[in-house]
């Protein structure tokens, strides 16, 4: 009797995969006939909203791998753009409209979940109105109700180890919905999050880290720092500024000064190349269900992480922010009739990287995340951050002085990690509570530039092994 019941258990969980949702192949990318691909929608009860997700099984033992989630940033920006370009089953390299297989994909070991959010971005949408309002607490809301349409839709899952990770102002989204997760009774088997150059802590990050990362980064020269610290300027941090009156107008032309220098810098990594052309023809058009549909091809950097210029009080005339992020190809690929349409999409909005007050105001909270680790260590979730320390818009100075801020006990020394040929892939450190990773010589979207280190340091991270190797580890949670 047993047996028969198990049985018809493991029947009634296999049915239970919404089979109309099921994409066996995307036009120009490829097949998905190792593993199981689904996409769809996640409806918001009550709000008029749905969550576009693409969830890609695990190409090794999907009944028994992790579940792991994954946002991008903004906010307002799309999590396509990690399964198109960071580390789904298939890439499209930047300036290159084709796609490749991906021998660093993610979902080689783990269940990959990608949620759109919040609804007007991407794929996602709402309803009975022309715009929609979020915070960093309502989208957190929306992203649990969108969890939990996932297990209703994927019951299967509701055992597997689960992982919440993301990038950029992802750095938001991914501690608030484990906070969610907690508040909420824990009823899922959460047992850490990922977050790679996110946005945590504004005392620390993004623009004020930028100004220290880009002097030793080169960016600006000896003598203008000593102007800096002589006059006491606060727009930055670096060591060496004193505490004293700042001298405004001086600190403001600085300010000026610096901003001049690094507007044609790749602000997402200052040795990657810009792509200008995006700005030249930044308009596409596709046909969308029959109508003729307008949309942005690239965004600037202004667009594409506003929080980096939060302090920017500079004329408009200078060119702040160029379209660095290679937008053209990926945007033009996902506003195709086909590729919509094997992607089971409903909205007849087109897609787009980013999107802003046009159709989404997001109300980005002060106090960013970081009030949110302390309950996250409490209920024992595991955290890794994960650094490209060529990143100007989250910089790894950042990250590293808000973990240090916290005081707490280290649980190793700092120490290289290593990747093939016995390359340097980066340098990590472990406290009693996170684990910090730079990765060496790249920048913002490190999982895309960089992914065999970031691959690494994800992977043995979610395995709870040593990410630098060493046979003596022993887990900082146990």
């Amino acid at each position: 009797m047993k047996a028969i019941y198990i049985l018809a258990l493991c029947v009634t969980l296999v049915m239970a995969k919404p089979a109309d949702e099921i994409v066996k192949e995307l036009p120009d990318m490829g097949k998905f006939d190792r593993f199981d691909m689904y996409s769809g929608y996640l409806e918001i009860p009550n709000k008029q909203r749905k969550l576009h997700y693409v969830f890609a099984e695990s190409q090794n033992d999907p009944a028994t791998d992790p579940l792991v989630i994954w946002f991008n940033g903004g906010p307002g920006c799309s999590s396509m753009l990690g399964f198109i370009q960071e580390h789904g089953p298939y890439s499209m390299p930047d300036g290159d409209p084709n796609f490749y297989e991906n021998p660093n994909s993610w979902n080689k070991e783990a269940n990959m979940l990608y949620i759109e959010s919040p609804a007007g971005v991407g794929y996602s949408y709402f309803w009975d109105r022309e715009t929609d309002s979020f915070d960093d607490l309502t989208s957190s809301e929306d992203n649990y109700a969108a969890l939990e349409a996932f297990y209703e839709k994927f019951p299967e899952y509701l055992d597997h180890d689960l992982f919440i990770s993301g990038e950029s102002y992802a750095g938001i989204y991914v501690p608030y919905l484990a906070w969610q997760v907690i508040q909420n009774g824990l009823k899922y088997n959460l047992k850490g999050i990922i977050v790679g150059n996110g946005v945590t802590n504004y005392t620390y990050d993004t623009g004020k880290a930028y100004g220290g990362t880009a002097f030793w980064h080169n960016l600006y020269s000896l003598e203008m720092l000593d102007e800096i610290k002589e006059n006491h300027c606060t727009w930055l941090n670096i060591d060496g500024v004193k505490p004293g009156k700042e001298n405004e107008e001086a600190c403001t032309n600085l300010y000026y000064k610096f901003r001049s220098l690094v507007s044609e810098i790749n602000i997402y990594d200052v040795y990657r190349k810009c792509y200008t052309d995006d700005d030249i023809d930044r308009l596409g058009t596709t046909m969308i269900n029959g109508e003729l549909k307008t949309y942005k091809r690239g965004m600037t950097a202004r667009e594409y992480t506003p929080f980096a210029f939060d302090d920017d009080h500079i004329d408009e005339s200078l060119r702040l922010n160029p379209p660095c992020v290679y937008g053209s190809g990926p945007t033009d690929y996902l506003n195709r009739q086909d590729v919509r349409d094997a992607l089971n999409v409903e909205t007849d909005q087109p897609w787009e990287l980013c999107v802003g007050a046009e159709r989404i105001n997001y109300s980005r909270g002060e106090k960013a995340s970081y009030w949110i680790y302390p309950t996250l260590f409490e209920n024992n979730i595991r955290v890794l951050h994960f650094s490209g320390n060529a990143d100007g818009s989250v910089p790894t100075q950042g990250t590293r002085d808000w973990i240090h801020s916290l005081n707490l006990p280290k649980a190793r020394d700092f120490g290289p990690f290593y990747i093939e040929d016995k390359q340097v892939g980066g340098f990590v450190e472990y406290f009693e509570g996170i684990t910090f990773a730079a990765i060496t010589g790249i920048g913002h979207m490190a999982a895309q530039w960089s992914p065999v280190a970031t691959k690494h340091v994800v992977y043995q991270f979610i395995k709870d092994l040593p990410i630098d190797g060493n046979d003596n580890y022993a887990s900082v949670t146990a």
